[in-house]
């Protein structure tokens, strides 16, 4: 017989959900149920979004004004999903904007170590498949990580 502890609610107190722009409909459903479970369970609610190097032209690296348009572009949607988030009833929200290769890498290497959530959301990426795949970021960091991922479809 289990030992009790495994009948014990399970819940999750810092829950990060990745926030994809080419993929607006997944991402969506994500985040909805993010801010559902973030405000239920009374969790720490981080925000997350990757500006990746294949979305950056040779011609916008060569232009810093463009790349900074880029980054504040980025920064701002993530805070819209911040506030969204705050209007909805979650109490500890944080924002995230990192840069970097692939999505899958830069969460893993530089987003979790330093948010450490117990739970890990993201969109099942099928309206827009840019990442090779629909649903490639969601296996990905599902096979990776060390600590829970829920892919919403």
């Amino acid at each position: 017989m289990a030992d009790e502890s495994s009948y014990r609610p399970l819940f999750f107190h810092r829950i990060l959900i990745t926030i994809d722009e080419d993929d607006r409909p997944s991402t969506a459903r994500a985040f909805r149920f993010a801010l559902t479970m973030a405000r239920d369970y009374g969790a720490e609610l981080g925000i997350a979004s990757v500006l990746e190097n294949n979305d950056i032209s040779i011609y916008e690296s060569l232009m810093p004004a463009k790349l900074n348009e880029k980054r504040a572009h980025l920064h701002s949607i993530v805070k819209e999903y911040a506030a969204k988030a705050k209007e909805f009833g979650v109490q500890d929200v944080r924002p995230i904007v990192s840069e970097g290769g692939d999505v899958d890498d830069v969460v893993l290497q530089q987003i979790v170590p330093d948010f450490e959530p117990d739970l890990i959301v993201c969109g099942a990426d099928v309206e827009f498949a840019s990442h090779g795949h629909p649903g490639a970021i969601g296996l990905r960091l599902a096979r990776k990580s060390d600590v829970s991922v829920i892919v919403i479809r």
